[in-house]
């Protein structure tokens, strides 16, 4: 089951593993003997990217209302769609959510397929506060409020056009819950601990042909070493304004070092049934390890 769209959505929370992989698949895709260029990433501009909006609509996004922008959003991924060859990949942080017409943000006439990424809150957590240079509570707030939107003040033009993340547990449940078109989860702990199965279940779901050693090529080459040493070198042209760095640490369970007691409980608390369903906590309640 799928439509004959064109887009496969690369979607997720921010902070897990959505720019790893795409890194990976610019590998994957280059099919080359040395590492892509990690400001080269397939898929072009994210989603929200003003730039793609304007382009695609003829119009300028800064002289429309937000309800406007969001309202004509969907056919942008339709005419997007529509005029291409093969396959794209687009990177997403919106969650799937209604527009205010009342039809799906992420058409599914535009849509192949989606690969959703998901990642323990915990480390969301810590890494998202690094990366936004902001306190870890006020990310733990942000992660357990529905009406949370990236680039929603109206008093400035920011690069990005609004986004709808809703809470981490409704951002889950708004990509895997939805029958548009099939999706298919990667955990990024799984990503770390068993990365050839992992990737190569991602490539054959998308529909890409490869064999076992190209994919295995594509992981090595995207490992945290060789990227966090290209953005030393280069910079990470996707990296927030205000951040360090983009490519941090990229490990597991950073937040036993950074999380207090009461935002761990905090976090387990709201996000108690999504962490079960993909195995950060046990049915007692207690973190599981990877």
């Amino acid at each position: 089951m799928h439509s004959s769209g064109k887009i496969v959505w690369l979607a997720s929370y921010p902070k897990s593993g959505n720019t790893w992989f795409r890194i990976f698949l610019a590998n994957l895709l280059r099919n080359s003997d040395t590492p892509a260029n990690i400001n080269e990433l397939e898929g072009g501009p994210i989603a929200s990217s003003r730039q793609l909006f304007d382009e695609a609509t003829g119009l300028s996004s800064a002289d429309l209302t937000p309800d406007e922008i969001e309202n004509l959003r969907p056919e942008v991924y339709k005419y997007i769609s529509a005029e291409s060859e093969s396959l794209i990949f687009h990177k997403i942080h919106d969650a799937f959510v209604l527009t205010g017409n009342n039809e799906p943000l992420i058409p599914k006439e535009a849509t192949y397929k989606a690969l959703y990424f998901v990642r323990n809150p915990l480390d969301v957590a810590v890494s998202f506060s690094h990366h936004a240079n902001l306190p870890v509570d006020t990310i733990v707030k942000q992660m357990n409020d529905d009406q949370f939107a990236f680039c929603s003040r109206t008093d400035k033009l920011h690069n990005q056009l609004c986004q709808k993340l809703l809470s981490w547990s409704h951002h889950i449940q708004s990509w895997t819950n939805q029958t548009d078109f099939p999706v298919h989860v990667m955990r990024y702990e799984d990503m770390k601990t068993n990365a050839f199965e992992t990737f190569k279940k991602a490539t054959e779901f998308a529909g890409l042909e490869y064999t076992d050693m190209q994919i295995q090529r594509a992981i090595g080459f995207s490992d945290f070493k060789t990227i966090k040493s290209q953005e030393e070198q280069y910079g990470f042209r996707e990296k927030a304004p205000g951040s360090k760095e983009f490519f941090r640490k990229g490990k597991i369970g950073s937040w036993k070092e950074e999380l207090s007691e009461t935002l761990i409980k905090t976090l387990i608390n709201e996000h108690r049934e999504m962490m079960l369903r993909f195995g950060y906590i046990n049915a007692k309640g207690n973190i599981m390890e990877f």
